[in-house]
């Protein structure tokens, strides 16, 4: 899926990947209907860990893959975990297990684009924040593979609603952030619950002890493949992130294309059917622009990089296998229209500029379900993609203003042709009711079109305002970044559950992340007492505090409620002090009593449980 050897002067003909059904791929030993729905969705090359990892799993070995997120390493276990699949048995054959829903809802996304050709296998996705009855309804009528969360997939088995007897193929993916968070009892428990011998792939970025020890209690002599990440970008670059909806993405290419003061640019897709698609739209758009792809034939890809070259094309649509060895010192620009599916294709796709010693830009678009993505870039390339509005209306109509004004004064010293059109002009005024001014303006709208010169600022405002919003993010050292937003945005909601169960931060992150679909920047201040629990969230809606209410850490319910700040019958109170240090007396046992409106709650002494005192 990258181009691991397209390295700058690559000269290789890419129409050697053209034949249809993935060459590159084929070579690993993937079935043909694998190799269809890879084609269908624009991947030719393996990335390393998918070159090394697919063989050994389809040769039936557990493996340990160490690789960070955007190697490519969901399609290095998808692909032969569906190579195996038995569709005439309607019974779980795969359980993926990953740390987080949105990440499940990803991985359950790639399975069925890879079994698009593979006639009738379901893939089901478990997390919390979902119905039971949906996930019931499935599993009843026979699913194939399973891709869920820990905490979700304990549940099913407690209920006794999820049968993992005829499992053939386990996945831990990202397995260190699933122990960070807190579950590594349930990943354990769960593997318990599986046959003896079943084949197992974990991946990981680090090893900490706990992975080792998961590793050799229930992994069967497994090869180790290790990806090197980290591979550094050009500081001549400079690097930004767009955010967008997938609908925007044309829109916000044109604007870019317009209001950047670019020489020539390359635009990726992901796949062969795009490039064309965009690039026609571009050309309808007034773009000098041209596609290429793995199935344009050499001699003509060879004419349209010479176009590019000499500037009688400005823009040029690629995939990134078409691209490869692709060597134009006045490409200024490369804009990811599509996010590449690794972080090494990143690497490759924009060093297509900042060459010879010229600067470069490298603007990519990302959805809100492509923020991991972006972060794994930000990781591996060791830098920051600053994130730029979606130029505006007004940004581009004074592009085309100062351009229209050039094009005016550029024709104003062809004298020759311009005493053709004034004597136009000046028949046309002696003849009609027109002042000269008005007749000028006619001329300009009769050169501009159907096309309106100015976009309209009010109908922008609606784009702008549905654009999607900047991810909250790591930072790329490593360090926390601050949550963006203020204390006004802060609701304290409090948890049925303590220091005497033993609770720690990660498990209650862990649980209301899964359940309730919030990210760690959602998360303000944790306090642990000894029979509940503090945090702070942003306010939560009714059908997110539903959801979170049934939810149970360490066997528990939570019972998550907004904190009122009294006790609750029953809580402890001395030893809850004691821990905090807080010995002034404020937290004395109270015998509960009822929430009651008096008038007269200020007179000193104590209130009997349940009577109304009066004046």
């Amino acid at each position: 899926m990258t181009d691991e050897h397209g390295a700058p002067g690559d000269d290789r003909d890419p129409a050697g990947d053209r034949d249809g059904e993935g060459s590159a791929f084929a070579s690993l030993g993937l079935p043909p209907e694998i190799l269809r729905a890879l084609d269908d969705v624009g991947y030719e090359t393996p990335s390393a860990i998918q070159a090394e990892t697919i063989p050994l799993l389809l040769e039936g070995r557990d493996i340990i893959g160490l690789a960070q997120t955007g190697t490519g390493k969901t399609a290095a276990f998808a692909l032969p975990v569906l190579a195996a699949i038995d569709v005439a048995r309607r019974e779980p054959q795969a359980l993926v297990l990953t740390p987080t829903r949105e990440l499940a809802v990803q991985v359950c996304e790639a399975f069925e684009r890879y079994a698009a050709h593979l006639g009738g296998v379901h893939v089901l996705p478990i997390y919390g924040g979902q119905g039971y009855g949906v996930q019931l309804s499935a599993l009843r009528r026979g699913v194939h593979v399973v891709v869920g969360t820990p905490g979700r997939i304990m549940d099913h088995l407690a209920k006794g609603t999820l049968d993992l007897s005829g499992l053939t193929h386990v996945v831990l993916d990202e397995a260190d952030e699933m122990l960070r968070m807190g579950f590594a009892e349930d990943v354990d428990e769960i593997l318990q619950q599986t046959p003896e011998d079943k084949q197992v792939a974990l991946f990981s970025a680090t090893m900490p002890r706990q992975i080792r020890a998961i590793s050799q209690q229930h992994l069967r002599e497994p090869a180790e493949v290790t990806v090197r990440g980290g591979a550094q970008t050009s500081p001549s670059i400079t690097q930004r992130a767009l955010m967008v909806s997938y609908q925007q993405k044309l829109e916000a290419l044109t604007r870019v294309l317009e209001v950047e003061p670019f020489e020539a640019a390359i635009v990726f897709t992901r796949t062969r059917g795009e490039t064309e698609t965009v690039a026609e739209r571009l050309r309808a758009r007034g773009h000098a622009a041209a596609a290429i792809s793995g199935d344009v034939a050499q001699p003509q890809r060879e004419r349209i990089i010479e176009q590019l070259r000499s500037g009688e094309l400005d823009v040029l649509v690629a995939t990134d296998v078409a691209a490869r060895g692709l060597d134009v010192e006045r490409i200024s620009h490369v804009i990811n229209y599509d996010l590449p599916i690794d972080t090494e294709s990143y690497v490759h796709r924009i060093g297509r500029t900042g060459r010879a010693g010229r600067t470069g830009d490298a603007i990519s678009f990302v959805t809100a379900r492509e923020r991991r993505m972006l972060s794994a870039i930000e990781k591996a390339t060791r830098g920051t993609l600053a994130i730029m509005p979606m130029p505006s209306a007004g940004e581009v109509n004074q592009t085309r203003l100062t351009r229209f004004d050039d094009a005016i004064t550029a024709a104003l010293e062809q004298t020759d042709r311009i005493e053709a059109f004034r004597d136009i002009v000046a028949h046309y005024v002696a003849h009609h009711d027109a002042e000269q001014e008005d007749v000028a303006a006619a001329l300009a709208v009769v050169a501009q079109g159907e096309t309106p010169l100015l976009l309209d600022e009010e109908a922008d405002r609606a784009l702008q305002a549905s654009r999607a919003p900047r991810p909250e993010r790591e930072r790329a050292d490593g360090g926390e970044r601050r949550p963006r937003r203020g204390p006004a945005d802060v609701t304290t909601y409090r948890l049925a559950v303590g220091s005497k169960r033993g609770v720690e931060p990660r498990q209650i992150v862990g649980a209301l992340a899964n359940e309730g679909g919030l990210g760690r920047d959602d998360f303000g201040r944790i306090q642990i007492r000894f029979d509940f629990t503090l945090v702070e969230l942003p306010e939560l809606d009714r059908a997110q505090l539903e959801r979170l209410s049934q939810t149970r850490i360490l066997g528990v319910p939570i019972d998550i409620r907004v904190d009122t700040g009294r006790r609750e019958p029953g809580e402890r109170g001395r030893q809850d002090r004691q821990r905090r240090g807080d010995r002034d007396g404020r937290d004395r046992p109270q015998r509960a009593r009822p929430d009651r409106d008096r008038s007269d709650r200020d007179r000193p002494g104590r209130d009997r449980p349940g009577r109304d005192r009066r004046s």
